[in-house]
């Protein structure tokens, strides 16, 4: 059984110098492959950095919401560059939100469409973040070009919100939120998504499923999110391994 961390931050300041180690905790659980979520310049360049050291780990770049305000022409000349460096498989993290309001609106929004452009123009797929934005979200990616594809990272929307995305060209990442007990809407937008579109995360060090919620997450830790979801749909865990590897390497033209 092999699994993949869609979206994990190993280059966060927790894992600073013990890359090594939490990698290979990670694949004593299964996990083989990892892809670094960056949010900025800085966190874009460790990002891939790792994806350069590990022959495991890849990376992804873009401008997260709380930092679209940056964001101009010499930002975008050099998420370009960094687009086009090998490892790299994906724009991301890049979105909407309206929960920490960082950025204004508008610029948040109008970010997040310009490096959907710029990910079709690189024949790549973009990871999306959006927090109390759904709506707004939803109108951007209908009206974008996702011939590449989309992954919704850390999907928390209810069925409602599913099906709408469902008509559109995107993938669903679970993070450690479906192994919550109160997180009965996610629950059920779990055992709806259909395996072909399902991707797992931990989007770490935050979000530790159960049943290690409250430390410190790793990207070993998929596996059990991999395990709320098998038992949220009733199938055994191997089998949303299965689904979930071969979903993440087509979505992200893995090696």
């Amino acid at each position: 059984m092999e699994l993949i961390d869609n979206h994990t931050h190993l280059q966060d300041e927790p894992f600073r110098g013990k890359e090594e180690f939490y990698i290979n905790r990670a694949q004593e659980l299964g996990v083989t492959k990892m892809i670094c979520a960056g949010q900025d310049p800085e966190f874009n360049k460790r990002a891939i950095d790792l994806s350069q050291r590990f022959d495991n780990v890849y990376a992804m770049v873009g401008y997260c919401p709380d930092v679209a305000k940056d964001y101009d022409q010499q930002s975008e000349d050099l998420l370009i560059e960094q687009l086009q460096t090998p490892g790299v498989v994906a724009m991301g993290e890049i979105g909407l939100d309206y929960y920490w309001d960082e950025s204004p609106r508008d610029k948040q929004r109008e970010v997040m469409a310009r490096q959907i452009e710029v990910a079709h123009e690189l024949h790549l797929p973009v990871d999306i973040h959006t927090r109390d934005a759904f709506s707004d979200c939803y109108d951007i990616l209908k009206n974008s070009n996702l011939e590449y594809g989309a992954i919704l990272h850390s999907f928390n929307g209810d069925i409602t919100w599913l099906k709408k995305f469902m008509e559109l060209n995107v993938c669903f990442s679970y993070s450690g939120v479906v192994s919550f007990t109160k997180a009965t809407e996610v629950h059920e937008s779990a055992r709806q998504t259909p395996l072909d579109r399902l991707l797992i995360e931990t989007d770490a060090p935050f979000l530790t499923p159960k049943p290690y919620r409250g430390r410190q997450n790793e990207p070993g830790n998929v596996y059990y999110v991999a395990q709320a979801i098998a038992e949220l749909k009733d199938i055994p865990i191997e089998e949303v391994a299965a689904a979930t590897y071969a979903n993440t390497v087509r979505v992200y033209g893995l090696n």
